[in-house]
């Protein structure tokens, strides 16, 4: 009977503790790109340009909570051939227009368009910055 119960409790529990830990990193991919997006509107700032990467920023980047780096393409001043790497709403119009910078989420995949799949679960920098949160809530 105590081992039914037990592993009733734990069914229970671990479900529980996993949700919580998913949220948390949700939560730090949204503050890391809050972060990122200041930092890079300083350097444009200070420098009158987007950076081309993330490593033009000073100091270290983040990971993302999954241990991947932040995705970041600079879209103002670029030449045209980047438009099929710009992030895409449902109606295939992109999210930004000035940059893209988001996580590719716990499942590490992604493609252009948020309503693809790979897409849902990452988190997103939209309407130049308007917008920082799940894919699947742009």
């Amino acid at each position: 009977m105590a081992v039914a119960i037990g592993a009733l409790l734990l069914a229970i529990a671990v479900p529980a503790y996993q949700e919580y830990v998913d949220r948390s990193r949700a939560a730090q991919a949204l503050s890391d790109i809050g972060q990122l997006d200041m930092r890079i509107e300083r350097f444009a700032a200070d420098n009158f340009r987007l950076p081309a990467t993330l490593a033009e920023l000073p100091g270290d980047l983040p990971l993302d909570p999954w241990g991947r780096q932040y995705a970041y393409l600079r879209i103002e001043g670029e030449p045209p051939g980047i438009r099929g790497q710009v992030r895409k709403d449902r109606n295939l119009n992109p999210i930004n227009s000035d940059f893209d910078l988001y996580s590719s989420g716990p499942d590490g995949e992604s493609r252009p368009p948020l309503t693809a799949r790979p897409s849902r679960d990452d988190i997103v920098r939209g309407g130049n910055g308007s917008f920082v949160g799940p894919a699947s809530d742009f």
